[in-house]
């Protein structure tokens, strides 16, 4: 009879399939949103961004730093705590290399960050470069989605939204500071902190959560008085540790 011809009973052998590239399961699980989702939730942080912006702007000013190098400052570095530190340390009279070592202590915190994140960014090294840039402190936190999961497309949308925020703030602050005055005089300063207080309590979800935050927390308040800016910042950042599986 026709299709008989292999007998009953044998079998078709297992088709071979390819193997996942490394990492393509994890993108896979971890990229539930899209563009304009990060675009989306990253609007009320731009706004964040803008007004700090602004302020960073007139601090700069007083500091001494000129019109042109906050500027700059704001679309190369793009890292608020960090510019700020600059800002104030300078703004004290203190020295450009201590400045400068309190940048890189408060962005040492993008390492970690960059590796979690690194298992979701898509391309060659060139591409994955460049979309690690969009590893920002809030973006970051957006982008989570928990046990370890990033979505790549939130974070690089939310941070598309900030960027141009962030530096125009900068410019608006720099060059019409005289005519602003002090943003700081409004509260607006704790916008971010505000915003990244939600962001916390969302992730607050078992004991394992609670204890990281409040280890951090302890850890920050302790070094704060004796220790550099940004040491406090890099130290918490070990309480993350107690959240690694085997």
């Amino acid at each position: 009879m026709p299709g008989d011809a292999d007998g009953p009973g044998r079998e078709e052998p297992a088709r071979e399939e390819s193997a996942p590239a490394p990492g393509a399961a994890q993108a896979a699980e971890g990229e539930e949103g899209s563009y304009r989702d990060g675009l989306r939730l990253g609007m009320p942080f731009a706004l964040a961004a803008l007004v700090l912006g602004v302020s960073f702007g007139v601090l700069a000013r007083t500091a001494g730093m000129g019109p042109v190098a906050p500027i700059v400052m704001s679309a190369i570095v793009f890292s608020g705590s960090a510019q700020f530190a600059v800002a104030s340390i300078l703004a004290a009279g203190g020295g450009k290399l201590a400045a400068i070592a309190a940048a890189i202590l408060l962005n040492a915190r993008f390492a970690p960050m960059g590796v979690a994140v690194a298992p979701y960014l898509r391309g060659g090294r060139l591409r994955r470069a460049l979309e690690g840039q969009a590893t920002v402190d809030t973006s970051w936190a957006l982008a989570s989605r928990g046990g370890g999961r990033f979505d790549r497309q939130t974070m690089i949308g939310a941070t598309l939204a900030q960027y141009p925020a962030w530096v125009g703030g900068t410019v608006i602050g720099t060059l019409g500071g005289d005519a602003i005055g002090d943003p700081e005089r409004l509260g607006l300063d704790a916008i971010f902190p505000a915003f990244f207080l939600a962001l916390l309590v969302e992730e607050l979800r078992g004991a394992r959560a609670v204890a990281v935050a409040l280890l951090a927390a302890l850890l920050a308040l302790a070094l704060v008085p004796f220790t550099p800016p940004g040491v406090p910042v890099v130290a918490a950042c070990g309480a993350a540790l107690l959240g690694v599986r085997r």
